[in-house]
């Protein structure tokens, strides 16, 4: 079947032009005519420092449950506008969000709560240097071995008044090539890198794991190390971490703090403790109710790369110690440059294994405990997006007038369909200073309808302005930004049939399931966004590693999913690495079909050092180097070298 995004667009415009149509059920077709309020687009309701009344709240409140609007989702940002009077989870603050419940609990709306002030993030005053975003910090001292040296060893930096030391460790002084892009490599900046295996390292350069000595039981907690030095010159790290320093913005001062730590279940914890679930229990009966959701937005707080526990997660993921290659950290070549950029590929793992299981998904499980929905806006940070949409009940996307950010829009709604969520959102038409009251409904709804066929099922608007006056016109705003979409707007009172329309397409799009015929295998190398290059004539979603491995099957010579997706192919990346695991499973599903196709590049290398062979500088042994043997035999895998670029419409004619 050819894919139903061109079927889907003809067959909904005739819906919306001819009127009531043959529908499968008649629930269907109930809801197509009288779309339920579940269906109803929704809008971000951003309140601007402070300035919060009761009477805005309910007019407010009233005017879009007057006009088709089905819910809110709140956040409290300082865009510059005068600081009102009612601080941010102050006693006042709480008292007008129960008001908020409780009207919308009366009108028939529902409300998502941002999980701390501010429009992105995790944080808050509540958030302890301790349980805040940390880094690995370091100081280098050059010791002259043959005798004792006796010193105090200076602290690395130190922010917001909090260090901890990691580790001591000493090692024969290297000459002076270090690793490139360090930041990025190793976690402390989000951005996209590639092993520089290729480089010339001079002999001597580098540093022999099996000649890194810990020397961390010899420093005293006031830094002083006493050590008997070998003969040689010796470089001493003292390792340690702080906080990243990252801050919840744009907050009102009230609300600002220190950005939770990620890689912690008990970083989450404590900003869940610090806000949403004294909410909730203030919210009473009406939490799951009224009270739906919580909600983080897209990632824009910078990356993080230590955590109270993170040799013993880095153990337990990947299969061994990475004490001896802390100096990496530091940007120094351990072993060779191979096993160092292996090092630190499976660094970049486990960061983005611990933001999706213990940041998104411990997320989950604390809002689904008090009765609420989690959703996120799952893009821009140091972790790969579809795993971490997963994590969610609802993932978002975001797009902007003019086209912007519209990649995440498939991107999320691919996450959606490889995890069984039926909700996309999106945050929706977000607008710069360019919009100035000139946009309305007749000029975005051509974008709109693009969203709706690249998978968004529900509109959240960007954005409506807290209006905290009865009086004043055009009123609140939030600077430059985001489309002016409030009461105040002098066509608002006739939104009323536009919001009707949405919400029947959100209906209709939240009936049945997506089909495509391809499912494009997002690289093990990638740890962030993907996007795939498509088929012309044919749709497709992208899915992770994860969903191959642990939710994929073959059913009637089709790959599917528990929820009910369908795939007529799995497309492998145009990457030469894969892990045996994944590369296994692979090859079980081609055997489980025939006629399977697949159009990649050959499998040459496994990621990461347990894809060497021990103590070598070989890829490829063991596992990986049978699967690659036998990648040609048998019925269901195509015999001979699949080159990279091959289209993979060629199987599907």
């Amino acid at each position: 079947m050819k894919s139903l995004r061109p079927i889907a667009i003809l067959l909904l415009a005739a819906a919306l032009s001819c009127g009531p149509v043959a529908a499968e059920t008649p629930s269907l077709a109930e809801g197509f005519q009288d779309p339920p309020a579940s269906a109803r687009p929704w809008v971000y309701w951003f309140w601007l420092n402070g300035n919060i009344t009761r009477e805005g709240i309910t007019a407010d409140l009233e005017a879009m449950a007057r006009n088709g609007v089905g819910g809110v989702l709140i956040m409290e940002v300082d865009q510059g506008v005068p600081l009102g009077p009612v601080p941010f989870m102050s006693d006042a603050w709480r008292d007008l969000f129960n008001h908020v419940v409780r009207e919308a609990d009366r009108l028939g709306l529902e409300v998502n709560m941002n999980n701390d002030a501010g429009r992105n993030g995790s944080g808050g005053p509540w958030i302890t240097p301790e349980q805040s975003m940390q880094k690995v910090v370091w100081t280098e001292t050059a010791v002259t071995g043959g005798k004792t040296f006796d010193g105090v060893l200076l602290q690395p930096e130190t922010v917001a008044g909090y260090y901890g030391d990691i580790a001591v460790l000493a090692f024969p002084t290297p000459g002076a090539t270090r690793i490139q892009d360090l930041a990025v490599k190793t976690s402390l900046r989000v951005g996209s890198v590639r092993p520089e295996v290729n480089q010339a390292v001079p002999a001597g350069d580098t540093v022999a794991r099996n000649q890194v000595r810990d020397l961390s039981a010899r420093m005293t907690a006031d830094g002083r190390l006493t050590w008997d030095a070998p003969p040689g010159n010796w470089t001493v790290l003292r390792m340690g971490h702080t906080v990243t320093g990252a801050m919840n913005a744009p907050a009102p001062a009230s609300g600002r703090g220190l950005e939770c730590d990620k890689l912690s279940q008990a970083g989450i914890e404590a900003n869940f403790a610090g806000m949403m679930d004294k909410l909730a229990a203030d919210a009473g009966p009406l939490a799951g109710r009224a009270l739906a959701a919580t909600h983080i937005d897209s990632w824009e707080n910078g990356a993080q790369n230590w955590t109270a526990r993170m040799r013993e997660e880095f153990a337990a993921r990947r299969g061994y110690d990475m004490t001896p290659f802390l100096p990496a950290y530091g940007g120094f070549i351990v072993d060779n440059l191979e096993v160092t950029e292996r090092f630190l590929r499976d660094l970049r793992q486990t960061v983005s294994d611990l933001v999706v299981d213990h940041y998104a998904g411990r997320m989950k499980e604390l809002a689904n405990a008090r009765g609420l929905r989690f959703t996120v806006e799952a893009y821009g940070g140091p972790c790969d997006d579809l795993p971490y949409a997963g994590r969610a009940d609802e993932p978002m996307c975001e797009f902007w007038i003019g086209g912007g950010a519209f990649e995440t829009c498939k991107r999320m709604a691919g996450a959606a369909h490889a995890y069984g969520k039926t909700m996309v959102g999106a945050e929706a038409f977000t607008a710069a200073g360019q919009e100035r009251w000139l946009e309305h409904p007749a000029t975005i709804k051509a974008l709109g309808d693009r969203a709706f066929c690249a998978g968004v099922n529900r509109f959240v608007f960007h954005r409506y302005a807290m209006q905290p006056w009865l009086d004043r016109k055009p009123g609140m705003t939030m600077g430059p930004w985001g489309l002016h979409y409030e009461r105040t707007q002098t066509w608002w009172e006739s939104t009323g049939p536009w919001h009707a329309y949405l919400a029947r397409c959100q209906f209709m799009l939240r009936q049945g399931r997506f089909v495509a015929d391809l499912c494009y295998l997002q690289p093990e190398s990638a740890l962030k966004a993907y996007a795939a290059p498509g088929a012309a004539g044919y749709d497709y979603d992208m899915v992770p590693a994860e969903v191959v491995l642990t939710r994929m099957t073959v059913k009637d010579g089709r790959l599917v999913l528990p929820d009910g997706m369908r795939y007529r192919a799995l497309v492998l990346p145009d990457d030469p690495l894969m892990t045996p695991r994944l590369l296994t499973r692979v090859r079980d599903l081609a055997r489980g079909r025939h006629g399977h196709r697949r159009a990649a590049q050959q499998v040459a290398q496994s990621h990461g050092l347990p894809g060497m062979r021990p103590g070598s500088a070989t890829p490829g042994g063991g596992t990986l180097g049978r699967l690659r043997r036998t990648r040609g035999e048998g019925k269901a895998l195509r015999r001979g070298p699949c080159h990279s670029g091959q289209d993979p419409r060629a199987g599907l004619a």
